[in-house]
């Protein structure tokens, strides 16, 4: 027997947003030979939600550039199609212009530029003081 796991943990490994899959695959426990197959020769339902969406959080922050944290400080919570996804990148809001600038830094520095390194507070001259069980 395969080891199974919750249709959220194979939503997530597939790419897809849970509520829009179809009720069975949200109700089932999915085995590994069961996502292998579907990744080898995904159904038309998966391969529609992988091309038009809904998309989960983080396909939608990849889309758009951004960090899943800058998705939050603007305050989109919900799932987004490729439609809608397609609008804010035609024509990007403030919001979208400035988080894509902060995750742009925050890679370059993920990357390895040297980052100076955090002031250190001085050591005490004061003696050390010794355990009362020594």
């Amino acid at each position: 027997m395969s080891q199974t796991m919750k249709p959220a943990t194979a939503a997530a490994k597939l790419g897809i947003y849970l509520p829009a899959a179809p009720e069975e695959f949200q109700n089932t426990p999915i085995t590994r030979d069961d996502l292998d197959a579907l990744r080898e020769d995904p159904p038309a339902w998966l391969v529609e939600l992988r091309r038009n969406g809904p998309f989960p959080r983080d396909v939608v922050a990849q889309k758009l550039g951004i960090s899943r944290a800058g998705l939050a400080r603007a305050g989109v919570s919900d799932a987004m199609t490729s439609d809608e996804i397609g609008e804010l990148i035609a024509d990007p809001p403030g919001w979208l212009v400035e988080e894509r600038e902060t995750h742009k830094k925050v890679l370059k520095a993920q990357a390895g530029e040297p980052q100076p390194a955090p002031a250190r507070k001085p050591r005490s001259t004061a003696p050390k003081q010794r355990g009362r069980w020594r």
